[in-house]
């Protein structure tokens, strides 16, 4: 590896998961670790919605108001959007991401699941460019980040 390797900025590709318990009673085992929701969420629904998300567009409507990146425009190259026994997982990829923004995708999403939002939206408030036209914002917890690949590092050279 360079002496001038640079964690940060020589991603090429990050992946986060966050964790929804999607059941009445909560887990206090995983307290801390997932958001709760106790009303049942439309997967395919939220599955569906989040197609339109994928591709380059300006994140302005998924960032945060305090968020320093120069430029909102970011690509994500995939959301998956899968059902674990009582979870929910929301799996993004992208080179690099808006501070909150996979929280505030997610909170756009759940108001999907929840039968509050039509994809209509959804595609409305990537269009408005507001942060205020987004859902709220998910807590921290349920939140990971579980892969990044850099362009020098191969499998082999991991361990």
């Amino acid at each position: 590896m360079a002496d001038d390797a640079h964690a940060r900025f020589d991603a090429t590709m990050r992946r986060y998961r966050y964790r929804i318990l999607n059941r009445r009673i909560p887990s206090p085992l995983l307290s801390g670790r997932v958001w709760h929701l106790g009303q049942n969420l439309n997967v395919a629904a939220m599955h569906e919605a989040a197609q339109l998300l994928v591709g380059k567009h300006d994140f302005t409507s998924f960032r945060a108001t305090h968020c320093q990146a120069s430029s909102p425009i970011r690509t994500i190259d995939q959301i998956n959007i899968t059902e674990h026994n009582d979870e929910i997982h929301i799996a993004v990829s992208a080179r690099s991401f808006l501070h909150h923004q996979v929280r505030n995708i997610t909170g756009s999403l759940v108001l999907i699941g929840q039968g509050k939002w039509t994809n209509a939206d959804l595609a409305n408030a990537l269009e408005q460019r507001q942060r205020s036209a987004a859902g709220q914002t998910a807590p921290a917890e349920g939140l990971y980040l579980t892969e990044v690949i850099y362009p020098y590092l191969t499998p082999a050279s991991t361990g």
